[in-house]
């Protein structure tokens, strides 16, 4: 059997990370690897309710990082670790970058309360805290971001927050690729899309290992 591979997907809404998730995915198949494709916050139905949750209800910054981590462990629990395990490509859009970086950066929660609350939740039976083999961070300005998301639909509560709310996103996911410069692969989003793929694929073949 071959190892399964756990690749997440990362930036702001508007960057084009989602969009790159359906192709990967199936020139994967293609290649006759079994691949997951999931979301965070959600990707259980515990999860997902969780999700609505976080994205609709006002709530402060530790409380909003609780029920990320919450729905993280179950979405762990349930599906990403079992789909490894079976030797499945896990592609999932967010993780836990994203809760340094809106949680942390946006919101000010404290580095690292978050980092307790990682190895609490990610670390397994056997003492081994999981994260992924290769995280491609969509890197894009936010006023390009918001250009690209007006009039596509109404924003959630995180979408509605101002500039400045996404300076500090994107400076926390900076400090986290610096943090992990072997795992977290910065691709500019700001390139044609056709480019951005390339990038992608690139990155992917370089990075998530052998078989992949």
């Amino acid at each position: 059997m071959m190892p399964g591979h756990f690749i997440t997907f990362e930036g702001i809404d508007g960057a084009g990370k989602s969009t790159h998730i359906a192709p990967l995915a199936q020139r994967l198949r293609a290649a006759g690897r079994t691949v997951v494709t999931t979301r965070e916050p959600g990707g259980t139905p515990l999860a997902e309710r969780l999700r609505e949750l976080t994205l609709h209800q006002g709530m402060d910054a530790l409380t909003e990082a609780l029920l990320m981590f919450a729905a993280r462990r179950e979405h762990l629990r349930a599906v990403i670790r079992p789909a490894l395990a079976a030797g499945a490509v896990v592609l999932c859009d967010r993780f836990t970058d994203a809760t340094f970086a809106y949680q942390g950066g946006g919101r000010g929660l404290a580095w690292d309360t978050l980092a307790r609350l990682e190895q609490l939740v990610q670390t397994d039976d056997a003492g081994v805290l999981l994260q992924p083999a290769l995280t491609l961070w969509f890197d894009l300005s936010p006023p390009a971001a918001a250009a690209r998301l007006a009039g596509v639909r109404l924003p959630d509560r995180f979408e509605a927050q101002p500039t400045a709310f996404f300076e500090a996103v994107r400076a926390a996911y900076a400090r986290r690729m610096r943090e992990a410069p072997e795992r977290i692969i910065r691709i500019d989003a700001e390139q044609p899309r056709e480019a951005v793929w390339d990038a992608v694929w690139m990155a992917v073949q370089k990075h998530a290992g052998p078989g992949v």
